[in-house]
């Protein structure tokens, strides 16, 4: 039998190809880190100096210790009761709470969902003026216009319909409804945005709860989420 006068050579396509590939990798690994921070800060709302408060936002964005929030789009918004509305993520997780406590025997009430950034400007300046209150006074227990998590539609007030004279007060604790959500919220990825002595500043409310069970809301909420978890 003939002999081959030299060894086959290895297919030099394939060696091409790998170091195409590889390359392609590390170009994508090296977008990633350089742009990242760059489209995130694109895709989020960006701070806004608001009417009628002198202050100006802070470096990490926040106005009188709140995050800025865009609106929720109309299409992710759906129907929840009487005048009330969730983004569907979080009203499909608060309907399974709302089932789960009821089944151990614990009227959980939703008193307040999405709100525009139009309602919002009309509860913080109405309410400040009518209690003659500076905007830092009036923003201890409500945001400022485009800086409430209820704007996103994934921000919930509850209450205990057992005990409704509780309701939007520090009371609330005192309520089997506090102590159910204490227990079981973080099941159905709803966690307590101001507890107390939280980084933000803001006055203690634990009727007021923000769903984080999407990318989508990981993604809105997590200045937030960073900041608490500061010393």
């Amino acid at each position: 039998m003939a002999r081959r006068s030299r060894p086959p050579q290895r297919s030099r396509r394939r060696g091409s190809g790998l170091w195409i590939a590889c390359l392609l990798v590390f170009s994508s690994c090296l977008g990633v880190v350089l742009l990242g921070p760059a489209l995130l800060t694109r895709f989020s709302p960006q701070p806004q100096v608001v009417d009628g408060i002198a202050e100006a936002p802070s470096v990490d964005g926040r106005l009188l210790g709140h995050f800025p929030y865009a609106e929720a789009s109309a299409i992710n918004l759906v129907l929840v009761g009487p005048g009330l509305e969730l983004h569907i993520d979080a009203a499909e997780a608060l309907r399974s709470m709302q089932r789960a406590a009821a089944s151990d025997g614990v009227d959980l009430r939703l008193l307040s969902g999405y709100r525009s950034h139009a309602l919002q400007k009309g509860i913080f300046f109405d309410v400040k003026s009518e209690r003659n209150q500076t905007a830092s006074e009036r923003a201890k227990v409500s945001a400022p216009p485009g800086y409430s998590e209820h704007s996103t539609g994934l921000a919930v007030d509850l209450g205990d319909g057992d005990a409704p004279a509780t309701n939007l007060s520090e009371s609330f604790e005192t309520t089997s409804a506090f102590r159910w959500l204490q227990d079981h919220a973080a099941s159905y990825h709803f966690t307590l945005s101001f507890p107390e002595g939280n980084n933000q500043g803001v006055s203690y409310e634990p009727w007021h709860w923000r769903f984080e069970g999407s990318a989508d809301a990981l993604r809105q909420f997590e200045p937030a989420r960073r900041l608490a978890l500061t010393r």
